[in-house]
């Protein structure tokens, strides 16, 4: 049967597919010393979920595969999306890099990534010397009595959300 917006739906399919076809939506948030990044990957084989981390840069790719149709059958919408999801994330100085661990579950890949002991705030003691008889002071951050945030920074709390990317205390930055 001639169908005269079949051309039309064609091209919306390919626009759609095209704009979202490695989607992989994902929260990153920072709790305690520990950054945690949850991503979406419905319908994925776990054994094809692939994490890497080279230098900085954390890759993580996952395939999914739909399931086919009956022998015959014509497709009348085809909306989720099949191939492989690909996401990179650029790790800031100061995370552990060597202790990231990772769990799929119900359809979301978490990622724990902790902050290395060496970036993690400490109290530095100040001695006194001197003819007077004031107390020794200790502080790790100046008049505040604060503390340097992981990586020596002195900027917000770690994470920034966004469509372009991510900041995780560091540099950590995500591209899809």
């Amino acid at each position: 049967m001639f169908d005269p917006f079949e051309p039309l739906r064609r091209f919306d399919r390919m626009f759609n597919e095209g704009s979202r076809g490695t989607a992989m939506p994902m929260d990153l948030y920072r709790s305690g010393d520990t950054f945690t990044v949850r991503m979406d990957l419905p319908g994925v084989d776990p054994e094809s979920i692939d994490i890497d981390v080279d230098d900085r840069t954390l890759t993580v790719r996952a395939d999914r595969h739909q399931d086919e149709h009956a022998e015959g059958a014509t497709w009348v919408s085809r909306e989720r999306m099949s191939g492989t999801y690909a996401r990179q994330l650029t790790l800031g100085r100061g995370l552990a890099l060597d202790k990231i661990s990772a769990e799929y579950r119900d359809g979301v890949l978490t990622l724990q990534i902790p902050v290395a002991e060496e970036a993690k705030p400490r109290k530095i003691s100040v001695s006194h010397s001197g003819t007077g008889s004031s107390p020794a002071v200790e502080g790790a951050g100046g008049a505040s009595g604060g503390s340097s945030r992981a990586g020596g920074s002195s900027e917000g709390s770690g994470a920034s959300s966004g469509a372009s990317g991510q900041t995780v205390q560091g540099e950590m930055s995500s591209s899809s």
